[in-house]
C-alpha cells in the first residue's frame, strides 16, 4: 500500500518512538514537570481528548508559556481546536509543535492551511518572535 504524502510523514515521526507526556485541560502543569525530565515532547491538550472540531482553550496557553520557560530546549505541542484563528496564541505561548486535525482535513485547500499554521510556528514557536 502506498501511503500519500503527509501520512507517509506522519508515520516517519511516530515510528522514531521518543519518549513523551500529555496533560489533560484540567490537569496541573506541575503535574508533569517531574515526568517531563525524561520526555522529549510535552504535550498539552487544548481541548478535551476524544473527538475532533472542538473549540480551542486559549487559558491553557498559560500551561505552555510555563512548560516552555521550564523546558526551553524540549519539543512543547498543543493538541486540539487549532487553526488560522488560534495557531498564533499557542506559538507565541512556546508551542513549537501543533495537532490540528480539522483546520487542515475539513479545509478547501489542505496543503495551504498547514503552510499558514507552519508559518506561525517558525515565527512565534518557542514563544520567542522572529
Amino acid at each position: 500500500m502506498t501511503l500519500p504524502k503527509l501520512e507517509s510523514i506522519c508515520l516517519r515521526f511516530i515510528w522514531k518512538q521518543q519518549p513523551g507526556v500529555a496533560i489533560k485541560p484540567a490537569t496541573e502543569v506541575e503535574a508533569v514537570f517531574s515526568p517531563a525530565e525524561q520526555a522529549k515532547l510535552v504535550l498539552v491538550m487544548t481541548v478535551e481528548p476524544g473527538f475532533g472540531g472542538q473549540k480551542f482553550m486559549e487559558h491553557m496557553m498559560p500551561k505552555v508559556r510555563a512548560l516552555r520557560n521550564r523546558f526551553p530546549d524540549k519539543d512543547i505541542e498543543v493538541d486540539g481546536g487549532l487553526g488560522p484563528a488560534t495557531i498564533d496564541a499557542a506559538a507565541k505561548a512556546g508551542a513549537n509543535a501543533i495537532v490540528a486535525g480539522t483546520a487542515v482535513f475539513k479545509s478547501a485547500d489542505p496543503a495551504a492551511a498547514m503552510n499558514e499554521l507552519r508559518k506561525s510556528v517558525l515565527k512565534h514557536g518557542n514563544g520567542i518572535d522572529k
